[in-house]
């Protein structure tokens, strides 16, 4: 795994070149601490910058940026091909030599001897890259299908401006060095944070810079660089679904259980293809344990796993952890992290992120990877098993809320909903008898006052699909609350996304599957773990296997309102299901109690009414309103407050 970065810039003197592209992969240098490289055509206005984590090829051979054989096109590429010796063997075949042993020089075989199209369609990785063909003047840059690897970039300047450039990088910060980038700050992406707790893609921080979508090809024609680029998908998770339910799975039970788990096992054996120490992450849960079981039956060595623990009651899985590892054998490190220790992780989240991003499970996916990197180089995580397999709890929520109150007329639910709105918190701790069951069984307690008012803001929901699009929201009121902001479109907003798909529990995941997987999940995993130096590869993503989860019927997935029931049996085949039978837990930290107490202060000076004012960004009374009634244990308005408190650490960060 490595950092990218480049510019184009047509004009820019001969000597700038390569100071300014080695300060911008400088500042990626934990991405890549084996390595840098540059290539420029200062003639073309073209210049490539790459930092390298090496994985696959340890040696000279298999540095970046690399040219094909024929020097047609040069690659800098941040990611791993998982059948590249597959499409080696091929090439070969065709008449290809190689130099060195790098799937990096195999992307490039490939393009040159079957075309950027075929070549594209047959990689199966996670990769983000930028491919300069000399020969049409054209600046490609890709992104893996699932949006695993990131890739920002954005124009400085205006069209026909003689200093016109474009710049793309890994990440964010690489763009600093260069003298005309002044960002301003995007309203509308503060308001989708707000919401979402990250700013979705195509969208950042900052106006006129973007993310490029998964699965998409920005293609920048030199000819024609004052004209915006073209961004097209060359992969469709969309068709994916609606190809697996139009052809579902016919077989049995025990065949669908073994074809997949013979097609996970492929996934792990391709992703423990390494040149380095290689190991796991291991929570305990269902879908870490069964990649590292399906790991260690394909290894002849124990393999390294790893965990982390807190002193504090429902947040601790390491004994979980601890259990697997144990009856699979492996060889288990964890680490028992103190609220110190983890609040220490607190500053430097404003620069591992680079713009504002408020899952605060990122606190201990960074100290895993952590504690991982002190022994191995590369991570096999159990991400992306809930999307595809239903094992989120929201899924039954969802449909169990609805199947109670879908069928009252809506103007009927909204009277009752408004009447809970003035209802005091006192008499609602009465109705909780009632109504606690339904909440207890799908996540952590809290007050009766504030689980009924959000039962209340639930109940105004007219369709099924607008209740989940509220239950992944937090500030629902955010216009009223970043002033000057508006509306715009995400895959979580855009109506119709999802709707064509037959079935309520189907869009579910499938709405998750391109929203909060690529944009949350996949970007807390790849930052926190290059921050560390460490690539982490996720099985339950290949390609291959995604289509066949789409063709798996819901029955597989979800059976007596449990999800992930395919995986569970599965598992069961390895580790006992007494060590992981266990409601799910997920992966955070104590944020509600620690604003109350240890965080009280660092919160207190970042919401200060004077300072909210001055910076002009939020509705000063709405926060603070927030903050005390959070301060006061009256409501839990942890994951609010998580979100302006994420802006305003990286505002401070950013001087």
């Amino acid at each position: 795994m490595c950092g990218i970065a480049g510019l184009v810039q047509p004009g820019l003197p001969e000597e700038e070149w390569s100071p300014l592209l080695k300060a911008m992969t400088r500042t990626l240098q934990h991405r890549g601490p084996d390595g840098e490289g540059i290539w420029v055509d200062a003639e073309a206005g073209v210049g490539l910058g790459h930092r390298r984590l090496a994985i696959i090829d340890l040696s000279p051979s298999g540095w970046q940026p690399m040219a094909s054989r024929n020097d047609r096109y040069r690659l800098t590429f941040n990611g791993e091909i998982f059948n590249f010796r597959e499409l080696r063997q091929e090439l070969q075949g065709r008449g290809h030599d190689f130099v060195g042993t790098s799937d990096t020089e195999v992307i490039l075989a490939a393009i040159d001897s079957w075309g950027f199209d075929e070549a594209l369609a047959r990689l199966n990785g996670q990769f983000a890259m930028a491919l300069w063909d000399r020969s049409e003047r054209t600046l490609r840059l890709v992104r893996d299908r699932l949006g695993e690897k990131p890739l920002y970039y954005g124009f400085l300047g205006g069209p026909s401006e003689r200093s016109r450039a474009f710049l793309f990088a890994s990440e964010l910060k690489a763009f600093q060095p260069h003298p005309a980038y002044h960002p301003t700050i995007d309203r509308n992406s503060l308001a989708l944070m707000l919401r979402y707790s990250y700013i979705p893609a195509p969208h950042t921080i900052y106006q006129g810079v973007y993310k490029l979508p998964p699965a998409s090809v920005l293609t920048l024609k030199l000819d024609d660089f004052d004209s915006e680029p073209v961004v097209e998908s060359y992969w469709s998770a969309r068709q994916v679904a609606h190809q697996g339910l139009s052809s579902p799975f016919q077989g049995s039970d025990s065949e669908a259980l073994a074809l997949t788990e013979k097609a996970l096992a492929k996934s792990i054996e391709l992703r423990m293809i390494s040149d380095v120490p290689l190991g796991a992450f291991l929570s305990g849960g269902v879908d870490s344990s069964l990649v590292v079981a399906l790991m260690q039956a394909a290894s002849s060595q124990p393999v390294k796993t790893f965990s982390i623990g807190f002193e504090i009651d429902g947040y601790d899985e390491a004994p979980h952890a601890r259990a697997v590892a144990s009856h699979l054998g492996t060889e288990h490190t964890e680490l028992y992290v103190t609220a110190d220790q983890a609040l220490d992780v607190i500053p430097r989240l404003p620069t591992i992120y680079d713009e504002p991003f408020s899952d605060c499970s990122q606190i201990p996916t960074f100290l895993v990877s952590q504690l991982a990197r002190k022994e191995v180089t590369v991570a096999l995580s159990g991400d992306g098993g809930d999307e595809l397999f239903w094992g989120y709890s929201r899924y039954p929520l969802c449909t169990e809320i609805w199947k109670r109150i879908g069928w009252l007329p809506t103007p009927l639910r909204r009277t009752a909903a408004a009447a809970l709105d003035r209802a005091p918190l006192g008499l609602l701790d009465v109705a909780f008898s009632w109504m606690g069951p339904l909440f207890t069984r799908y996540g952590r307690p809290g007050s009766a006052g504030d689980k009924l008012r959000k039962f209340a803001e639930v109940a105004r929901m007219g369709t099924p699909d607008e209740l989940y699009r509220h239950i992944l929201t937090n500030w629902r009121n955010v216009m009223e609350v970043v002033p000057g902001s508006q509306e715009v479109a995400t895959n979580l907003n855009q109506t119709g996304l999802a709707e064509d798909l037959p079935g309520f529990q189907e869009r579910m995941p499938y709405l998750d599957q391109v929203s909060y997987l690529p944009d949350d999940i996949l970007a807390k995993v790849d930052r926190a773990s290059m921050a560390n130096s460490l690539e982490v590869r996720v099985p339950f993503l290949d390609p291959s296997f995604v289509e066949l989860s789409w063709q798996l019927p819901p029955s597989l997935k979800m059976r007596g309102g449990e999800g992930k029931w395919l995986l569970r049996q599965i598992l069961a085949r390895h580790v006992p299901r007494a060590l992981t039978d266990r409601p799910k837990m997920g992966f955070g930290v104590p944020v509600g109690s620690w604003l109350r107490d240890p965080l009280r202060a660092w919160g207190e000076e970042l919401l200060s009414e004077e300072r909210l004012r001055r910076e002009g960004f939020f509705e000063a009374k709405v926060i603070r309103a927030k903050w005390q009634e959070h301060l006061s244990g009256q409501r839990n308005w942890q994951y609010h407050l998580w979100d302006v408190l994420m802006f305003q650490a990286w505002l401070e960060a950013q001087g």
